[in-house]
């Protein structure tokens, strides 16, 4: 479904584009940041990254969202080669987040209650391992942090299904093209946005508390 409504937005999108990404990878504000003994960073995938972004924007403490892709076979993957899930790349979105404001637990509880993590590789009508349900951790406290959240769940049977949540170590992460980046606020009219991405707004919004952006 995800590749139907991308079809007349893609057609949009000027070729030379893609060939401008590798510059653009080098991510200088990514690198500032970090320098902020506050400032830190976990990597999600629940599906479409312009889902995640979307909710992640809403969270009061963090200070970017970033679409990319991560953990693959390839570098500088393109949009055309993970969606085809030639490459092995997830579809995840780099948060940024100052721990003096939100703390990684409650993201994580963001991130559980907004997607479902019972699917393998699937969310809704978006189907390959590229939306595979996934934590991708920059150090050894936010992988026992992640699993034991993930093991008190298992235990809670929140779910008729099991939880296929993958806990890994975060090996590569490649900022997506540019299109991608801030797209809902971008393309608040295109079908995919209307349809699947503002209904999870709305429910984040009645789980979590108001978020003025969203309109």
């Amino acid at each position: 479904m995800k590749s139907f409504f991308v079809c007349c937005t893609y057609l949009l999108i000027i070729l030379p584009f893609f060939g401008c990404q590798n510059n653009s990878r080098v991510n200088d504000k990514y690198n500032t940041m970090n320098n902020n003994l506050n400032i830190d960073t976990i990597v999600l995938g629940a599906g479409c990254f312009w889902c995640v972004e979307a909710i992640f924007q809403q969270v009061e403490g963090v200070v970017e969202v970033v679409p990319g892709y991560c953990n693959g076979l390839s570098k500088n993957p393109t949009y055309e080669e993970v969606c085809s899930g030639s490459s092995g790349h997830a579809e995840v979105a780099r948060v940024l987040y100052d721990s003096s404001i939100v703390s990684l637990k409650y993201l994580l509880e963001v991130f559980w209650q907004t997607h479902d993590p019972t699917t393998l590789n699937r969310q809704g009508n978006d189907v390959g391992t590229q939306y595979r349900s996934a934590i991708f951790c920059l150090n050894a406290s936010q992988y026992d942090i992640a699993n034991n959240y993930k093991s008190k769940l298992e235990k809670e049977n929140i779910w008729n299904s099991p939880i296929v949540t993958e806990v890994e170590m975060l090996d590569v992460f490649y900022p997506a093209e540019d299109y991608h980046h801030n797209y809902y606020n971008n393309n608040k009219s295109q079908g995919y946005c209307k349809y699947i991405i503002k209904p999870k707004l709305e429910k984040f919004k009645k789980v979590f508390g108001t978020f003025d952006t969203i309109k």
